[in-house]
């Protein structure tokens, strides 16, 4: 069965900002997928300073930290 959700969430374990970041998104209810960017060198690589990050799968636009309410909603498109 294949994952609807629109976005994917780059962070990683016993991280308080994507703590912040999953409450932020769960108050919109906004489908999303998680990816620990620990389990890849190259995620980490990629994402280690600039977690939490939201990806739009569509076009992979990227909303890095810090964000708020109102930018996320923008940038979900609601």
């Amino acid at each position: 069965m294949p994952n609807e959700a629109a976005f994917t969430l780059f962070h990683t374990d016993m991280c308080h900002l994507c703590e912040q970041t999953q409450e932020l998104i769960a108050s919109l209810g906004i489908m999303y997928n998680t990816q620990d960017i620990c389990e890849s060198d190259v995620l980490a690589e990629r994402y280690g300073t600039r977690i939490p990050v939201l990806m739009r799968q569509r076009d992979h636009a990227e909303l890095n930290w810090p964000f708020d309410i109102a930018q996320l909603t923008q940038f979900i498109g609601a």
